[in-house]
C-alpha cells in the first residue's frame, strides 16, 4: 500500500489580496495602498468597538442610577505644589450640597464628580485631571461607600516671554517687553506676574500683580496691582507723564454670562514735568505732581463671537469713579461704551459703536490727567491722536465731556473669506469739550451734542492676535477750529475700536 502524500495549504501574509476582493480592497501590487486601506478597516473596526463600549457603559450607568452609594471621601493624586486645605476649600462645598430629594444614589456621586472635576479644571493650575471611583478604604465605611479619586497633573509653575511690538495709534510706536509668570506661588491657584516694557511712547512701564480666587466656586478673584509708567504726551501736550500706584480689586463673574463687576481703589502719584520750550500757559499751569485716592466700579458684558472682529454679538462697559479720599482730584466720572454687531447677508457684517463720557470736579477743578483725550484711530478716524477738544497753542488740555459714535460695514475679501484681512467703510462722529460751570449739566450736553465732528472712510483691517490693525484712508467732513484733522492714510492698532 502506497504512502499518501499530503500537501499543506499554502500560507499568506497578513496583507495577501483575498480571491473574493470586497470592501474597496485595493489591488495587490500597490502595496502603498493596500496598508492605507488596512489602516483604515483597522481605525473603523476600533471606533465601532469604542463606540460599543461607550454604548454599553451608558446602559450600565443609566439601569444604576438609583443605586445606594455615598462619598466616603475623596483624593486628589499628583497635585503636588497645591495646598490640601486649598483643595478641601474647593471640594468641601460641592460635598454638601443638597441633591434632589436628598438622594444618596450613584447619580448624585457623579454629579458631584463631575463638578469637582470642572472646579479643578477652571483653577487653571491642572494640565489634566482624570477621575475614577473606587471602593472605600475606610474601615468604617458601610456597603455603597465610595471614594472619588483624581488624578491630576500640574501645569508649570514659571514662564518667560520676551518680545518686540510696532504700532501705536500712530502706527510707528516701537515696543520691548519682557513679561514673567508663577503661577500657583503659595499653593492656592495664586498668578504672580511681572511685565517691564520700553518704547517710544509709553518711554518705561512696569507693572506687578498678584491674583488669587476667593470663592470656592472661582467666580471672585482678588488682585493687588503695583505699576508705574512714564509716558510721552509732547506730540499733544508738551510734556511727559509719570504716574507710581498701587491698586486693589476684587472681580467677579464672566463677561460672556452674565457679565463681570470690578470694585477697585486704586492710589497713584501723578508727575507732569519735562515742559518743551512751546509748552502754554495752561501746560505750565498744570505741571508739577498731583495724587489721587478713588474708589471705582466698572460692568463688562460681551456676548460677542469674536473679541478682535466681531460679526454678531453685543458688548457693553459702564466705568463709575469717585475721587475724593484724600489727594488732590476730587471727581465723579463715568463711561459708557456699547458696540452692536450683526451678519447683513453672508460675508457683510454691521458694526454699530458709542461711548460717551462725564468727569465732574468737586469743589476743585479737574487735572489734566484726569481729562479725557479724544481723536485718533482707534477713535474717532481722520484726526489725529489726542488732538480733539480744548487746546491752548499747540497743546491739547483734555476735556470733561465727551461722546462718540461709529457705525462700520465689514465685508470679506471676495473669494477669500477665510484670510484674516477685511475691508470696511466708516463714519464716525463726536466731540470732546470742557464744562462750563456757570450752565447747568443739561445745557452743556446740548451744546456737545449740536456741534459735533464728522470723518468718513474706507479701509483694511488685519486681524493680528492679539490685537487689531487698520490701515484706512478718511476724510474729515466737519471739525471744529481747535480740532485736528489727518486727511489720508493712517494706521491704527489696538483692541477696540471706534
Amino acid at each position: 500500500m502506497s504512502e499518501l502524500e499530503v500537501t499543506p495549504p499554502s500560507l499568506k501574509p497578513l496583507l495577501h489580496y483575498s480571491s473574493s476582493p470586497r470592501d474597496r480592497e485595493p489591488e495587490q501590487d500597490d502595496l502603498a495602498k493596500v496598508m492605507k486601506w488596512q489602516e483604515e478597516r483597522m481605525a473603523r473596526k476600533l471606533k465601532g468597538e469604542y463606540e460599543s463600549a461607550v454604548l454599553h457603559l451608558s446602559d450600565v450607568i443609566q439601569s444604576n442610577l438609583h443605586t445606594t452609594m455615598n462619598v466616603s471621601s475623596v483624593r486628589i493624586e499628583g497635585a503636588k505644589a497645591t495646598r490640601s486645605s486649598f483643595l478641601s476649600f474647593l471640594i468641601k462645598p460641592v460635598l454638601a450640597a443638597p441633591w434632589p430629594k436628598d438622594a444618596s444614589n450613584l447619580e448624585s456621586v457623579l454629579h458631584a464628580t463631575r463638578k469637582i472635576s470642572d472646579t479643578l479644571q477652571r483653577t487653571g493650575i491642572f494640565n489634566s485631571v482624570e477621575v475614577k471611583l473606587e471602593r472605600a478604604r475606610d474601615e468604617l465605611s458601610q456597603p455603597g461607600d465610595v471614594d472619588i479619586v483624581f488624578k491630576a497633573r500640574e501645569k508649570g509653575r514659571f514662564y518667560l516671554n520676551t518680545s518686540t511690538e510696532l504700532g501705536n495709534n500712530e502706527g510707528n510706536a516701537a515696543t520691548q517687553s519682557a513679561t514673567g509668570r508663577i503661577r500657583n506661588v503659595f499653593g492656592g491657584a495664586e498668578v504672580f506676574e511681572a511685565n517691564v516694557s520700553f518704547g517710544t511712547k509709553t518711554k518705561r512701564s512696569f507693572r506687578a500683580s498678584l491674583t488669587a480666587p476667593l470663592t470656592p466656586d472661582l467666580s471672585t478673584h482678588g488682585e493687588i496691582t503695583a505699576y508705574r509708567l512714564a509716558r510721552d504726551n509732547s506730540s499733544f501736550a508738551s510734556s511727559t507723564e509719570g504716574l507710581r500706584g498701587i491698586k486693589a480689586a476684587v472681580r467677579n463673574g464672566l463677561l460672556h454670562r452674565g457679565g463681570a463687576h470690578e470694585f477697585a481703589y486704586d492710589a497713584v502719584l501723578r508727575h507732569i514735568g519735562d515742559l518743551t520750550p512751546a509748552a502754554s500757559i495752561s501746560m505750565r499751569e498744570s505741571a508739577g505732581q498731583t495724587f489721587k485716592s478713588a474708589l471705582s466700579h466698572s460692568y463688562t458684558l460681551d456676548t460677542r463671537n469674536d473679541r478682535i472682529m466681531g460679526s454678531e454679538g453685543f458688548y457693553a462697559k459702564v466705568f463709575n469713579e469717585y475721587a475724593g479720599i484724600g489727594g488732590d482730584a476730587s471727581h465723579y466720572k463715568g463711561e459708557l461704551e456699547a458696540q452692536f454687531s450683526r451678519p447683513l447677508v453672508d460675508g457683510l457684517a454691521l458694526s454699530l459703536t458709542a461711548r460717551t463720557g462725564l468727569l465732574w470736579g468737586i469743589d476743585k477743578p479737574t487735572l489734566f490727567s484726569d481729562r479725557f483725550q479724544l481723536g485718533g484711530p482707534t477713535s474717532i478716524r481722520a484726526f489725529r491722536a489726542n488732538s480733539m477738544g480744548p487746546r491752548d497753542g499747540s497743546d491739547s488740555l483734555g476735556g470733561d465731556l465727551h461722546w462718540s459714535a461709529g457705525a462700520s460695514v465689514i465685508s470679506n475679501i471676495p473669494t477669500k473669506p477665510q484670510w484674516p484681512v477685511k475691508t470696511h467703510v466708516w463714519a464716525n462722529v463726536g466731540r470732546l469739550d470742557a464744562i462750563d460751570k456757570n450752565q447747568t449739566l443739561v445745557e452743556n450736553v446740548q451744546r456737545t451734542l449740536t456741534s459735533p465732528s464728522i470723518s468718513a472712510g474706507v479701509g483694511l483691517i488685519y486681524r493680528f492676535d492679539p490685537v487689531r490693525v487698520e490701515v484706512n484712508f478718511g476724510v474729515p467732513l466737519v471739525a471744529s477750529k481747535s480740532d485736528g484733522s489727518r486727511r489720508g492714510l493712517q494706521v491704527g492698532m489696538g483692541l477696540e475700536f471706534l
